[in-house]
């Protein structure tokens, strides 16, 4: 801290910013010489190949109750003591199988859980489950 001369007791606060411009200055002039360099200077012809598909994704299965309490798979409607057979068919058809579960908001949760245990028993592991923001 710096204090007056004079007879006042008043402290004087003032930063000097000079020597923090000078540093960042050193760092600037510093960090554009280095830039360059760091860049990977060997040059290398790499070679040509034939552009390869990215594998197909399957859509997922849409296993929907809606607000009566149906059930759905996709779009068809499913009995639930036929929901299971149903996903286990599509198991077997489909071992990486993913299902997506949506329900209505006013369907009892006891729906919900019923329709997850299905999907559980019908060895299915891939499962989202949808909801609104």
């Amino acid at each position: 801290m710096a204090f007056s001369t004079q007879d006042s007791d008043e402290v004087l606060s003032e930063i000097n910013v000079t020597p923090l411009v000078d540093v960042m200055l050193v760092l600037l002039v510093v960090f554009i010489v280095t830039a360059p360099l760091l860049t990977n200077a060997i040059p290398i012809n790499l070679p040509k190949t034939e552009a390869v598909a990215p594998p197909e994704q399957k859509d997922p299965l849409v296993v929907s109750i809606d607000g009566e309490g149906r059930f759905f798979i996709n779009k068809d409607e499913v009995q639930l003591d036929l929901l299971q057979s149903n996903l286990e068919a599509a198991k077997a058809e489909d071992p990486e199988l993913r299902v997506q579960l949506q329900a209505d908001e006013h369907v009892d949760y006891g729906q919900v859980a019923k329709a997850m245990a299905s999907i559980e028993r019908a060895g299915i592991t891939k499962l989202a489950v949808i909801t609104a923001r």
